[in-house]
This record gives structure tokens, sequence and C-alpha cells, in this order.
């Protein structure tokens, strides 16, 4: 790899292209990807960091087509052009998300098939009923803490700690594990400056629980994958814990956050859920195509020229998968109408061979979070406009800063009715 040009330089100056996380923290997303399709079409050019660009797929034919045809858009990022090049220096943000690991996401074909067996046969041994429980548990413990106040931040006393905390204990660590492996995935996610050492901390935590258990193995799925004979070495175990974490986390509490904010921001929806009409997955699924826990999702490698949405795309081009702007593809989505219940044709856990494995755990999870929430605490509703919401800095997760709700205080239950 060639030398990355210092900062300062003029290939670190601004492509003048949007940049990406431009549009996964604007006050309305969806309208920004509408601004980008007139312009260039259901393939638009945008900035990932300064001096590097790459392709948004947002329609919904064609991200079919990048996520099923591995033989020409590869999942390995050593074929992206401009981080061979150095035009990617390597303490970029962007690295933690998109760089090159040893496992299951940045490999094709068979490779990526003997990776994705252990995640799952890791996901098929979870027993479900057990797992609702424990979430539910949690969740109840976390409300006790605050439904006596009569006010919480659903999102930073919520939404952000169940989904951590449910897979920690999927995963044999203890609370305080958990929420040390929380610190880390957010300044992972965040592809700013302290990506890098996020993800080194992270992999570090992990990697300790490996070893942990191989010297004292017990029933959870960090043992589960130290058995597996798919998995050849101490690298790939740690590779395999490292993706469904998370991938698991941060997508959980996006998915957890918006399907509240939904109920406590549209009216119109929040009337047929409380009606009777509509149920809680209905809920969930059009969170899912409204706001995907994964706004964009890096990313496919163009392994030769090609054409798609009508541009040419090179070798070694970088592809991002434009998820919420292909869910809002007026081809399948009529505007400002909501979705028939029961359709669950997003493209929310992507598509193609590297469709997300864990969709049932994180239903799981962010049903009984949601469930538990508005059982508890009748009367919900939000404190501030709808329009005040922030979002964390990301170019690929849109969260939620804070969702600040007030509700009739709540007696804390004794110990014997939890």
């Amino acid at each position: 790899m060639t030398a990355a040009p210092p900062p300062g330089c003029p290939a670190h100056a601004s492509t003048g292209l949007l940049p990406l996380a431009a549009a996964t923290g604007a006050p309305d997303h969806r309208e920004v990807y509408r601004r980008l399709r007139a312009e260039w079409g259901d393939v638009a050019r945008v900035e990932l960091e300064p001096g590097v660009a790459a392709w948004l797929v947002m329609g919904y034919r064609e991200m079919l087509t990048l996520t099923r045809n591995e033989q020409l858009f590869s999942r390995d990022a050593r074929n992206w052009r401009d981080l061979r090049e150095g035009v990617v220096s390597p303490h970029s943000g962007l690295l933690p998300m998109m760089g090159w690991r040893a496992n299951v996401i940045g490999a094709d074909g068979p490779e990526h098939r003997r990776l994705r067996a252990p995640l799952d046969d890791g996901v098929a041994r979870i027993d479900q009923r057990r797992a609702r429980r424990q979430v539910e548990a949690l969740c109840e413990e976390l409300i006790a803490e605050f439904a006596a106040r009569g006010s919480a931040d659903l999102v930073g006393e919520y939404a952000t700690i169940v989904p951590m905390l449910a897979l920690a204990s999927l995963f044999g660590l203890d609370s305080a594990g958990g929420h040390e492996l929380l610190r880390a995935l957010i300044a992972l996610f965040g592809s700013a400056d302290d990506s890098q050492a996020g993800n080194r901390q992270f992999e570090e935590i992990l990697l300790d629980t490996l070893r942990e258990r191989r010297a004292r193995p017990s029933d959870d799925l960090t043992t589960a994958f130290l058995d597996h004979p798919g998995l050849r070495n101490e690298a790939e175990h740690l590779q395999s814990v490292v993706v469904m974490i998370s991938a698991g986390n941060e997508t959980v509490t996006a998915w957890i956050a918006h399907t509240l904010r939904l109920l406590l921001c549209d009216p119109r929806f929040a009337s047929r859920l409380h009606g009777g009409r509509l149920g809680i997955d209905d809920a969930l699924d059009e969170a899912l195509w409204r706001d995907p826990p994964m706004n964009n999702m890096p990313a496919r490698y163009a392994l030769r020229d090609t054409e798609l949405g009508g541009h040419r795309i090179r070798q070694g081009d970088c592809l991002i998968l434009g998820i919420a702007a292909a869910n809002d593809d007026p081809l399948i989505r009529p505007e400002d109408e909501l979705t028939e219940p029961g359709n669950r044709a997003h493209l929310a856990f992507s598509a193609g061979p590297h469709v997300c494995p864990a969709q049932v755990p994180a239903r799981l999870i962010t049903r009984t979070a949601v469930k538990t929430v508005l059982h508890r605490l009748p009367g919900l509703r939000l404190t501030v406009p709808a329009e005040e919401i922030g979002w964390r800095p990301s170019p690929w997760t849109r969260v939620p800063t804070a969702l600040p709700v007030a509700f009739p205080p709540a007696p804390r239950p004794s110990k014997e009715n939890r």
C-alpha cells in the first residue's frame, strides 16, 4: 500500500459531494435521499470522509443486484482501490467498520459459507423462551430505576442498555463487561477519530472472555463458538463473537428507539396500535421500513468495470448499501402511506448471502423491550417536539441521542412482584 497523504494535502480535500454522515444525521434523512435520487438516479456519488468518495446504492432493484451477485460485487475490502492506493489513511475512522477482517463479513463464496455456519448454528441453539424471560427481567429492572420518577430518557436509560446486556448474557459476560463493550461500540460505529481505539478495546474485552471460557467452559455462545468445528483458530473464534455482538447491539438499540419514537410521534399509527388494529410486530416492521437500524451499510467492491443504475462503476469502486433510501424507493413504497401490516419486503436486514443471521433474536429482544415499556409505563409522552430529536454522529446508523419522556409515576415494584 502506498503511503497515505498527510492532512492538508489536496488528496484530503472535500470531494464536494454530500457527506454520508450528513444524510444520516439530517432531521429528515428520507428527504435528503430523495434529493439525491432526483439528482443522480438510483445510484448516487457521496463522500465517506474528506477526499474519500463512494457510490450510494438507493434503488430497491439495484440493491438486490448488489447484494446477490458476489461474483461481481465482493464483500472483501482488500478489493477497495482507494484503500490499496492510500487515498484512505491507515488511521481512518472508517476502517473499524470498512477494513478487511478475517471473518464472515469480509468473505465471499465458500469461505463465507464456512464462516457463516457457526453463526447460524449459534443462533439456532438459543432457547427463545429462556432468552425472552431474561430480556423481560432485564427490561423490568431498568424501568424500575426510573418508573417512580415519572420521566426518563428511553435511549440513554433503556434502548442503549437492553441489547448490550442481553447479548452480553448470551455470551457469558456480566453487566460490568456489557457496559464496557457498549462504550467501545459507540465509538466504533461513530467512524470518527476515536473509532480505532474503541475497536481495540472491544476486541480486547472479547479476547479475554474467550480465553476465560477456554479454561472454564459454560453454557453460552462463547463456548459454543470455541467448540464449533468450522472455526479453526483463536482469531476466527474472536471475529465470530465480534460480528455477532457488534452487529446486534447498535442495530437493536436503533430498532427499539425508532419503534418507540414512531409510537410517540405518529398519533395515527399509535392509535391503530392501541385500538387493536395493529400488533407490536406491525410497529416493529413499520420502524424497519421508515428507519432501518443500518441506514447505510458498508460495503461492496466492484471486481470489474460494470454499470449500475445508469452509472459506470469502475473496478475497485466502493458501493454502500443505502438501505433507508432503498426502503423508500417510490417503485415499491408509495409516499406517506402506512405499510400494509405483515409486509416484510424491506431490506432492513440486507439480502443475498450476507443477509443478517440473527433476525430472530434481534426481533425477540426488540419486541420484548417495546412491549415491556408500553405495559409498564401507560400514558407515555414525548417531552420535546419531535423535530428537536438529535442523532448520534455516524454515516451508518441513525440512533436518537435521546428520547425524553414523561409518564404518570409508578411505584417501584417489590422484589416479590418483579
